[in-house]
């Protein structure tokens, strides 16, 4: 599956499917909120957090691509993350865009 973040190929003509997403909610273990709370005293990368994010990201762009091929959609434009803290030390990440044929 081709993910683009434009809203059109210039070099294709596309056939609209529908808005496809994907979300997941992350969140670390009680040990790694607590050392990341202390490191949040000194400064620096939250790396625990950050590998949460990447993970999430991923789960999601899956979900998303997953709806996709349910469409038969040859590619997904106009590809979007949002995020959002539900709790802390938790994210919900989305990931969205247009599912599209090639004609």
């Amino acid at each position: 599956m081709k993910l683009f973040n434009v809203d059109f190929i210039s070099d294709k003509e596309l056939e609209t499917l529908g808005l496809v997403k994907g979300s997941t909610v992350q969140c670390k273990h009680v040990g790694s909120d607590i050392l990341q709370s202390l490191k949040n005293l000194v400064g620096g990368e939250l790396k625990a957090y950050t590998e949460m994010m990447d993970t999430a990201r991923a789960v999601a762009t899956d979900r998303m691509v997953t709806e996709a091929i349910a469409l038969k959609a040859d590619a997904i434009i106009n590809v979007r993350f949002a995020s959002s803290a539900i709790i802390q030390g938790a994210a919900e990440i989305i990931a969205y865009g247009t599912a599209v044929k090639f004609k």
